[in-house]
């Protein structure tokens, strides 16, 4: 599922890539891929805005089946059991076979849809209100204890029976629920876009506790938490739109730290590995490595393009994907980039959107702050490949997709 297990560690038991050797196979969809891919088996899972859920033969590359539904499927699945669960911007969860496809069962929820808010980043006109462009992906479905659990841009958090489809509990926050659900000891962490972070009862969905985070009346840029949480030694992490990086005390919500990058979006997922902590930020397109007990900073990378991306890590080597159509293997020891690779969309694009040192060249993508305009340019933004997807690592093989809608294997 999500970064390999319901507590979203993003960790692999595996030796990874640390040197990049070729790329195995890519498949091509007629979307974009934000999709995290799932790796069970022989087979590799993920879904496209091409509206398809597709599995793909994990050695070649060609396609096993495809599932069509009514909207965009941005949602990272989780495969259990013999069946994979996906949700599309249609307002259902999917329980589909495995193997073959076929339909299980799905779900309506009461509808999806974006975070909204007046004048939002600043754009035009100020009354009005807009659908977040940024607010890419779906609540990806997490499977813990024979239930399927998930948020949905109806406000609620759902668990359903994983067999039947049969709702078991709901949760209702108070704005869209995008964030991926963990879970770690009986109690599901999860964040709203109303600013709280909730702790849930997983078997009751009982609150235990919440927790604040900033507010942006204005133009509600800094709100928000967009990014799904990590849990590591009785603590609870996650990224905010509010530009922190949150430590939460897992039984209580206490505070134990927070890491504030100055305005810059938090959107990935972080890791935690041996005591270090390791996240990426949007516009300020930092990467840091922290101490988990405390927050400190250990070191950073600085690099040129924004990133959404969650990380994982296989072996001693961190990958990471970037607004600019390009991904990444860190080498944790070294504290450096080892391999970088570029994607079709970068290859094609990325200089027709960048300045002459390699950064985003906003001012040719956005032509205005009327919001019709910021769309436009978020889209030709992402013409350049870029990678939102969080990566998995399975037998010395690195899957990640790509707004250029491809899926690519590499070794």
């Amino acid at each position: 599922m999500f970064r390999a297990n319901a507590a979203h560690t993003g960790i692999y038991d595996d030796a990874g890539v640390p040197a990049f050797d070729k790329l195995k196979w890519q498949f091509h969809t007629d979307g974009r891929v934000y999709s995290s891919p799932a790796v069970v088996k022989g087979t590799v899972y993920f879904g496209s805005t091409d509206h398809y859920f597709y599995a793909v033969d994990r050695e070649t590359g060609k396609l096993k089946w495809r599932a069509k539904t009514g909207s965009l499927v941005t949602s990272s699945p989780a495969v259990a059991d013999g069946t994979v669960y996906f949700a599309s911007f249609d307002g259902f969860l999917y329980a589909s076979d495995a193997e073959t496809g076929k339909l299980k069962w799905k779900f309506q929820t009461a509808g999806e849809r974006r975070f909204t808010g007046t004048h939002l980043h600043g754009s035009q006109p100020v009354g009005e209100s807009m659908p977040d462009p940024f607010d890419f992906y779906l609540s990806s479905p997490t499977v813990w204890d024979r239930k399927v659990y998930f948020g949905s841009g109806d406000g609620n958090v759902y668990a359903l029976d994983a067999a039947t489809g049969k709702p078991v509990w709901k949760f209702k926050t108070g704005d869209v629920v995008h964030a991926s659900p963990a879970i770690a000891d009986g109690a599901l962490y999860i964040g709203s876009w109303d600013s709280y972070f909730y702790a849930l009862d997983a078997r009751t969905g009982a609150q235990r506790w919440r927790f604040k985070t900033g507010e942006d009346p204005d133009i509600h840029n800094q709100v928000g938490i967009q990014s799904s949480a990590v849990i590591a030694d009785g603590v609870v992490y996650f990224g905010c739109r509010d530009a922190n990086l949150y430590a939460l005390d897992a039984k209580t919500g206490k505070k134990k730290w927070a890491f504030n990058n100055k305005g810059s979006w938090v959107i990935g997922t972080p890791i935690v590995k041996n005591g270090k902590l390791y996240f990426a930020t949007s516009d300020s397109a930092m990467f840091y490595g922290v101490d988990a007990k405390t927050g400190n900073q250990i070191f950073s990378l600085k690099f040129q393009w924004p990133m959404f991306s969650s990380p994982s890590i296989a072996g001693n080597t961190l990958y990471l994907g970037t607004h600019e159509g390009k991904f990444m293997a860190i080498d944790l020891t070294l504290q450096k980039v080892a391999w970088t690779f570029q994607t079709d969309g970068s290859r094609k694009n990325g200089a027709a959107y960048s300045k002459p040192d390699g950064s985003p060249n906003y001012d040719v993508a956005f032509e205005d702050d009327f919001y019709d305009d910021v769309i436009i340019g978020v889209r030709k933004m992402l013409s350049v490949g870029a990678v939102l997807s969080s990566p998995a690592v399975v037998d010395n093989v690195v899957y990640f997709g790509s707004s250029d809608g491809n899926l690519y294997a590499l070794m």
